[in-house]
C-alpha cells in the first residue's frame, strides 16, 4: 500500500483531513488534479465552529492574521459586517445566544496556505504527502482497499490504500467513479461574477434587483444574478465576453470589459450524496453536497466533514476503532449536510424576481428585527444548533455538540482555554477537583485519552466533560455526583476497546 488513507483534493477540505489523519496516527497522501494551488478569492471565510476546530490545532494566530482584511473586505462588498438570509443583511452577531463563538474571514487561498503550512509541520517539514498534477482517472476496490490509475506529467500510475476519501469539489471525479448516488435539484439561478476596474462600471445602476435579475457592485467586483441563459457548459472559465453579455441582460448597459480576474460562475444547484460510504470510498466537503453559497456555509460545512472523519478513519485504518465507528460518519454529518441544503433552498426561493416573494422578502426581513428569530436564523447558518445524536443516553445540554473554548483554571490557579488542551488531537476528559471518580472511571482508557483536572470558569452548568477529537462533547456532567456510568458507555463508544 502507498499510504493508509488516499484523500483525492487539496483544497482545504482535503488538506485538513490528510492533517487531522496524520495527527491520529495514520499516513495519508494526497493527490490533487492541479499543478499548482488556486488563486481565486472563491470563499470568504469560515464559521465559528470551523475556527474553533483550527483553533483547537494551534491555527488560532494564523487565522486572526487575516481578520481585519477580511472584515473590511466584507464591508466593502456587501455593505454591512451583519451575516445574511437570501441578501437580507440583519443578522447580527452580537445579539447571538453565544457572542463570542464567531467565525473567520479570510479568502480561500490563504486558508489553504495555513493549512498545507501545517500539514507539512505534521509530516517532518516534507511536502511528499501532496502530489500536484495527480489526476484520478480510474477506480477500483475490493475487500482489501482501493486502487486508483492517476494521470501525472510523466504518465499514467497506479496508487493503493485501505481507504481513500474523494474530497475532489463539487464535480467529484472520486463520487462518479465509486458509483455514489447524488439526488437533488436543478438550479433555478446563476451568479456571475468578476474582479475589474474597468471604466465604464461608472456606467451601471446600483446594486440591487432590475426587470431581468439582480445587480452588485463593489469597489473592483461586478456580479450578476439571473434566473434563465444557463451556460450549456458550467466547467468553462468565465469570460470577458460572457460577463459583458450577462451585465447587459440584466442592467440593458453594454459596459466595455478588456480584463477581469476571478471570475466565478456558480448556480443554486442543490445536491447531496445517499451515504458518504461506499465500501471503502468516502466523500467529505463539495463532494458530498452541493448547494447555493448563500448565508457562506459551504467551507464551514466541509471542514467540519474532514474534522468528523478524520480520527475516526485514523483509529478504523490503524486498527484502534471500536466497532461500527467509521459509520457514525455519515449518521452524523449526513443530517449536518441535508440541513444545509434546506434553508440554502429556501434562501434560493425568498431571491427569484416577482412581486410574491418580494411580499414574502419583507416579512422575513421583519421578522428578522425580532431577538428570538434573529437567533434562530443565526444558530442554523453558524451551525452552532448542531446537536449529534449519542448512541446512548446522554442528558447535558452541551452533549452531542461543539464544545466552546471553555475558559479552565488549573490547580496551580493558572487559566487556560479548552483549544489550548488540544493540540495532540485525542479525546480529552476535562474534570472538576470535585468530581475525582470521572477520573477514575476513565482509567482503563488513559492510553488513549488526555485528562485534565481543572475548574469550568463561567458555566455553573459544566464541571466535567469528555471531548472528543473533533470538539464534540461526547459526555458532560453538571456539578453535582458525576455520572459514570453514562462516562463509561462513551468511552467504550468512541475509544478503543480497555
Amino acid at each position: 500500500m502507498d499510504a493508509d488513507v488516499i484523500v483525492v483534493g487539496a483544497g482545504p477540505v482535503g488538506l485538513l483531513l490528510a492533517a487531522e489523519l496524520r495527527l491520529a496516527g495514520a499516513r495519508p497522501l494526497v493527490l490533487e488534479r492541479l499543478a499548482e494551488p488556486g488563486a481565486e478569492p472563491k470563499a470568504r471565510g469560515i464559521g465559528a465552529l470551523a475556527t474553533e476546530a483550527l483553533r483547537r490545532r494551534g491555527l488560532g494566530e494564523a487565522l486572526a492574521a487575516h481578520q481585519e482584511r477580511g472584515l473590511a473586505d466584507k464591508a466593502r462588498d456587501h455593505g454591512s459586517e451583519k451575516g445574511h438570509f437570501a441578501q437580507i443583511f440583519k443578522i447580527d452577531p452580537a445579539l447571538q445566544e453565544e457572542p463570542d463563538r464567531v467565525g473567520t474571514l479570510i479568502w480561500q487561498p490563504d486558508l489553504e496556505r495555513v493549512l498545507a503550512a501545517h500539514l507539512t509541520s505534521l509530516t517532518g517539514g516534507s511536502s511528499a504527502a501532496v502530489l500536484r498534477g495527480h489526476e484520478v482517472i480510474a477506480l477500483t476496490q475490493d475487500d482489501s482497499g482501493v486502487t486508483v490509475t492517476v494521470g501525472t506529467p510523466d504518465g499514467e500510475r497506479r496508487l493503493s490504500a485501505p481507504y481513500l476519501v474523494g474530497c475532489d469539489g463539487g464535480r467529484s471525479a472520486v463520487r462518479k467513479l465509486a458509483g455514489f448516488d447524488f439526488p437533488g435539484t436543478e438550479p433555478t439561478s446563476v451568479v456571475r461574477r468578476v474582479l475589474t476596474d474597468a471604466p465604464g462600471l461608472d456606467k451601471l445602476p446600483e446594486s440591487g434587483w432590475t426587470g431581468t435579475g439582480m445587480l452588485m457592485r463593489a469597489p473592483g467586483m461586478v456580479a450578476t444574478v439571473e434566473f434563465d441563459g444557463f451556460p450549456e457548459d458550467r466547467g468553462l472559465p468565465l469570460t470577458a465576453e460572457e460577463m459583458r453579455a450577462s451585465l447587459f441582460r440584466v442592467t440593458g448597459v453594454d459596459v466595455e470589459l478588456p480584463e477581469v480576474r476571478g471570475g466565478l460562475r456558480f448556480t443554486d444547484g442543490a445536491r447531496q450524496a445517499a451515504t458518504y460510504r461506499v465500501g471503502r470510498v468516502l466523500l467529505a466537503g463539495d463532494a458530498a453536497h452541493v448547494h447555493s453559497p448563500n448565508g457562506g456555509q459551504g467551507l464551514n460545512l466541509g471542514l467540519m466533514d474532514a474534522v468528523n472523519l478524520g480520527w475516526k478513519l485514523a483509529a478504523t485504518v490503524t486498527g484502534r476503532a471500536p466497532e461500527g465507528l467509521l459509520d457514525t460518519y455519515t449518521a452524523e454529518r449526513h443530517p449536518v449536510g441535508a440541513a444545509v441544503l434546506h434553508n440554502t433552498r429556501a434562501q434560493s426561493a425568498l431571491l427569484l424576481p416577482g412581486a410574491h416573494v418580494a411580499a414574502m422578502r419583507d416579512i422575513v426581513s421583519d421578522l428578522l428585527d425580532f431577538l428570538e428569530v434573529n437567533r434562530y436564523f443565526g444558530r442554523m447558518l453558524s451551525g452552532l444548533g448542531t446537536r449529534y445524536e449519542l448512541p446512548y443516553p446522554a442528558t447535558h445540554p452541551l452533549a452531542g455538540r461543539a464544545c466552546p473554548d471553555l475558559r479552565l483554571v488549573t490547580g496551580t490557579g493558572g487559566t487556560r482555554t479548552l483549544s489550548e488542551l488540544c493540540g495532540s488531537g485525542r479525546p480529552l476528559l476535562v474534570h472538576a477537583p470535585f468530581q475525582p471518580e470521572a477520573a477514575e472511571a476513565a482509567q482503563p482508557w488513559r492510553g488513549a485519552l488526555d485528562v485534565a483536572e481543572v475548574t469550568v470558569r463561567d458555566r455553573d452548568d459544566l464541571a466535567s466533560a469528555l471531548i472528543r477529537p473533533d470538539g464534540t462533547v461526547a459526555w458532560a456532567s453538571g456539578p453535582g455526583p458525576a455520572d459514570t456510568v453514562t462516562l463509561t458507555a462513551a468511552l467504550r463508544a468512541w475509544l478503543p476497546p480497555a
